[in-house]
């Protein structure tokens, strides 16, 4: 996180993955900003690349082969990255608003969240077609159709409805990977056209030839068919004046580019269709200050077609005027060029060049356009160190204007001891905003001005208290605040308590005073959304300023005494029950080296923010006889914990253990959390080590979780049903992964079954 030496001055937020944001982070990752904080807000961290998709559909390419993968990308640029997905904008307050996390400031807005197809209002699309865009729906809804195709008892009908270079070529994509796999015989396509003809906006040459292929490989054309409505099995569409049904079993909408209708709503000024107008610096008319490229903006003086070629023309221009809007500085004009060579695929390994009425066409063409792609990429994916001696998020080389030297010498000497404590200003305000549910058992709490909080313990109960502390693990304040929440209330649930209060600690970095109250605010808002799922109210807590983000909770729970779970209590025979999946150590260590894939780190992320609250009741619905959580010692590590005050030994099947998804990718590299040798040194408990160590999920055993599953102890009767239990929760990798054993002649150990 951000050190003395780089404070934060502006906020610079790009909202949307599109083509030309990852142009602006490699640009901002090549030569960092001094004082500029990125942050990307994003529906998808893996941003698919238009020149690449329609192979991809068609069989030739891979997934990671025609997606950026945004994480190592936003690390490169010194980024934070939050997975969430915009659906609004405060202008007058420069917020985006989200739809899963709190409102992200912003002193300069960049917007490329790219379009959708234009439905036009017309009845039954919503319901029945589905859309080329968001692509990773049309991917996850196409491999329905795939299967529907291959279990068909007869021909299946595939509608679909726009005949531009998108439909035609995505057309012409789908029809040869159902080919490749099923046969001709197995499928008919319609492509229905509202214009006279297709690929309207292209040359009559090349409309000759995609019509040449399209007759040749099948694929009835209808043009002059305007859609008029849709149903589960037909649609209505009207040619000459005549209303004509037409049968289909799969709809597919490729139409025309449209803008989601909130743009409209936000009062940046907008073209009569939605979309966000720019001037020739991509900057909004209406609002200086935030700019749009893509799909979404529209050049008034320049208007052009929607086109991946258009996105990725304009990423360098975006990127050298939002780094000159971050400094106050003028801005550079941007004008595109009227013609653009168009590459479009026919499906097969061939496609078609054209550029006004010079057309090529042959299976050459389509190597060029593969190379021409596959170089695209390489600079998102091959990406070269960042140059932190530029500037910006760097560290203490970073040289800087007099302004940012001055700054960083007064933060340098910021105080200790008390004197580092948050301003009270500052905490009042946050704590304003945090939402505090009364309780009557909290005498003194949150709102009062006493020294410390005072709860009332029923009587009969006992009270577990723990602690837990430590650095970000994610870049995402609010994620992050759900994170070490939900970690620190893991042993209270282990322990077969329910939590009741919690005091907060947090380190936030060195910063202006709106910085640091942002920050602080968007970490306990997302503590407190971990602490009311639990049940716990939050009633106090000591927050200071430091050299990184770092927060944890003090939380206390209430139990029965006779009803207490304890690590000790494991009887031989009973199963060991893990209700999470393993690895978030490599897969963090890997995503600090921008190794891990950001879909990985997604999984990962998902498992930590699952709460173990159900799973702690249903072991104890179960009868468990012993528990903990999973955290920093790693599986074998806390599992010693269990067998030693237990008296027994266990037995482990290296097979059966759950893995969140990339871990045992990651292990292969030799990427290890820090922790992991430490947590190694307890590798002598294992009887059968030699023959252990080459298993691919051996590491496993040493890798410290964040935010980890309950191991538990249950009795053998009881096993198979409590797994099925903890499935059914959401746990959907909990495991079996061994058992317990009579204690042998040396202490407690461990039997690794390979």
């Amino acid at each position: 996180m951000q050190g003395q030496s780089n404070i934060v001055r502006k906020d610079l937020v790009l909202v949307g993955g599109g083509h030309s944001h990852v142009a602006v982070l490699r640009a901002f990752g090549m030569r960092p900003e001094p004082g500029v904080r990125l942050t990307l807000i994003t529906r998808d961290v893996h941003t698919p690349y238009s020149g690449m998709l329609p192979g991809y559909i068609a069989g030739h390419y891979s997934f990671d082969e025609v997606h950026v993968d945004l994480r190592p990308l936003a690390h490169f640029a010194g980024c934070r990255l939050y997975h969430d997905e915009m659906v609004g904008l405060e202008l007058e307050n420069r917020q985006v608003l989200c739809s899963g996390r709190p409102a992200v400031p912003y002193d300069v807005l960049s917007i490329d969240i790219g379009s959708t197809p234009d439905e036009s209002g017309i009845p039954g699309v919503a319901e029945h077609a589905l859309p080329v865009k968001p692509v990773d729906r049309f991917l996850a809804g196409w491999d329905l159709i795939e299967r529907r195709v291959r279990n068909a008892a007869r021909t299946f009908r595939i509608a679909v409805v726009g005949a531009g270079a998108g439909g035609v070529e995505l057309t012409l994509s789908l029809q040869h990977r159902i080919a490749s796999a099923c046969g001709t015989a197995r499928v008919q396509f319609h492509l229905f056209s509202e214009a006279p003809r297709i690929l309207p906006t292209h040359h009559a040459r090349v409309r000759r030839k995609f019509m040449r292929i399209l007759s040749d490989r099948g694929v009835s054309v209808y043009p002059e068919h305007r859609v008029l409505k849709v149903t589960a099995e037909h649609l209505t569409a009207t040619h000459a004046g005549t209303a004509l049904s037409f049968p289909y079993d799969a709809l597919i909408w490729a139409t025309n580019a449209a803008a989601p209708g909130w743009i409209a709503r936000t009062g940046l000024t907008t073209t009569s269709d939605g979309f966000i107008e720019v001037d020739d610096f991509l900057q909004s008319y209406s609002h200086p200050g935030v700019f749009a490229a893509g799909d979404i903006a529209t050049m008034r003086n320049h208007p052009r077609a929607k086109s991946g070629v258009m996105a990725v023309r304009q990423g360098p221009a975006l990127a050298a005027n939002l780094r000159r809007a971050s400094k106050c500085e003028p801005l550079v004009a941007f004008v595109p060029q009227r013609r653009f060579l168009a590459l479009i695929g026919t499906g097969d390994c061939s496609a078609i060049a054209s550029r006004g009425p010079l057309t090529i066409e042959g299976a050459a063409i389509w190597r060029w356009k593969d190379r021409i792609d596959r170089r695209w990429m390489e600079r998102y994916r091959d990406l070269p160190p960042p140059n932190r001696m530029a500037g910006g998020a760097g560290g203490p080389d970073t040289p800087a204007d007099g302004e940012a030297l001055r700054e960083i010498s007064a933060w340098a000497m910021r105080c200790g001891g008390c004197g580092s404590k948050i301003g009270s200003t500052v905490l009042a305000r946050v704590l304003a905003r945090i939402p505090i549910v009364p309780r009557t058992d909290i005498l003194v709490g949150m709102r009062d001005a006493d020294d410390a909080a005072v709860v009332e313990v029923p009587a009969g109960q006992v009270m577990v208290h723990t602690v837990d502390f430590f650095r970000a693990i994610v870049d995402d304040p609010y994620l992050f605040g759900r994170i070490a929440a939900n970690h620190s209330l893991g042993d209270i649930y282990a322990m077969g308590a329910q939590p009741q209060s919690a005091l907060a600690i947090a380190s936030v970095p060195f910063g202006p005073e709106a910085k640091i109250e942002q920050a602080l605010y968007e970490m306990m808002a997302g503590a407190a959304v971990a602490l009311e799922e639990s049940g716990a109210a939050l009633v106090g807590g000591h927050s200071s300023e430091g050299a990184e983000l770092a927060f944890g909770l003090c939380v206390n729970g209430l139990a029965e005494r006779g009803r207490l779970l304890r690590k000790g209590g494991m009887r031989p025979g009973d199963r060991l029950i893990l209700a999470k999946a393993l690895g978030t150590g490599t897969l963090f260590a890997a995503d600090m080296r921008r190794l891990a894939k950001g879909r990985w780190i997604d999984a990962a992320l998902e498992s930590m923010l699952q709460s173990n609250r159900a799973a702690a009741d249903c072991l104890m619905l179960h009868g468990a006889r012993a528990c903990t959580d999973v955290t920093g010692f790693g599986l074998l590590g806390h599992l010693l914990e269990m067998t030693r005050p237990s008296q027994v030994d266990v037995e482990i099947e290296l097979d059966s253990l759950p893995v969140l998804d990339g871990a045992l990718e990651s292990l292969a590299q030799g990427i290890f959390s820090s922790l992991q040798p430490e947590n190694i040194r307890l590798r002598r408990a294992i009887c059968n080590l030699d023959a252990a160590v080459a298993h691919a999920r051996y590491p496993l055993l040493f890798d410290p979780q964040t935010a980890g599953g309950l191991l538990a102890s249950v009795p053998e009767e009881n096993s198979d049903v409590c797994l099925a239990a903890l499935r059914r929760l959401g746990y959907a990798r909990s495991a079996v992964i061994g058992r317990v054993m009579e204690p042998g002649n040396a202490a407690a150990s461990v039997t690794l079954v390979l």
